[in-house]
């Protein structure tokens, strides 16, 4: 803490003021808050990735786009996904081939895991990726959908906080870590997330709902697609006791 600081707390024990951290309230700037606290999803479907201040924050090839959700009264809500024709996916060129679903129980998460970049022969993986995403980034006839997983994620229940980190050859390492809401939370928060192969992405349920989750992939699944790192949130050890009993 900074001397000022810690007048304010000389009536506490020096044990106590030792370990003391204050909580940073000063304003973040766009940037700050996508790549440390996070931001709401709303915020950044509203952005301008080409924007002269959003392009050295933004992960190339990252769309985070809104979506309605029609709220019914007395019976429910309608939510839509995408339109294949129209929209963010019409152009860029990228149509799911499988479709799934995932549920997460409250207080879970998805360890980081990131799907492999497919790199023509012959070419070098930083060479290639700078063509695609800082030389051609709107030459959306480049990319190699058919040989590398591109996933399109969907919330339709619960709030879900999603970290994404650009770990491609050739391209800076950057972080977006923002909030999403499912369609039962309406609101801006609605939005649809398409994630690049080659981008590591991770994803946690807050609060106390389950949440679940529909996505889209540019490939079918294929286990050798699905490549884990810190992922070891997922596994839960079982109890010391349960543990020594079935030795």
């Amino acid at each position: 803490m900074a001397k000022s600081d810690k007048h304010n707390w000389r009536g506490l024990t020096a044990e106590a003021q030792a370990p003391l951290i204050m909580r940073d309230y000063r304003p973040h700037t766009f940037a700050e808050q996508m790549a440390g606290p996070g931001i709401d999803a709303g915020k950044l479907a509203a952005a301008d990735p080409k924007s002269r201040e959003n392009r050295k924050s933004w992960i190339p090839g990252v769309e985070i786009f809104a979506r309605p959700v029609h709220h019914q009264r007395h019976r429910g809500l309608f939510g839509e996904f995408a339109h294949r024709d129209e929209g963010v996916l019409a152009r860029i060129g990228f149509w799911p081939v499988q479709w799934a679903n995932a549920r997460m129980f409250a207080q879970t998460a998805k360890g980081f895991h990131v799907h492999p970049p497919s790199i023509p022969k012959g070419t070098k993986p930083a060479e290639w990726m700078r063509r695609l995403f800082v030389d051609e980034p709107e030459n959306y006839s480049l990319r190699r959908y058919q040989h590398e997983q591109w996933d399109v994620m969907f919330f339709v229940q619960g709030v879900a906080e999603m970290i994404l980190r650009d770990v491609r050859a050739g391209l800076p390492t950057r972080t977006m870590r923002f909030f999403i809401d499912g369609d039962d939370h309406p609101g801006a928060n609605n939005v649809g997330v398409v994630v690049p192969a080659g981008v590591a992405h991770a994803i946690r349920a807050e609060g106390s709902e389950d949440v679940i989750m529909v996505y889209g992939t540019s490939t079918s699944f294929q286990p050798e697609f699905e490549g884990r790192i810190a992922s070891d949130v997922e596994t839960a050890a079982l109890p010391e006791a349960w543990q020594n009993f079935l030795k």
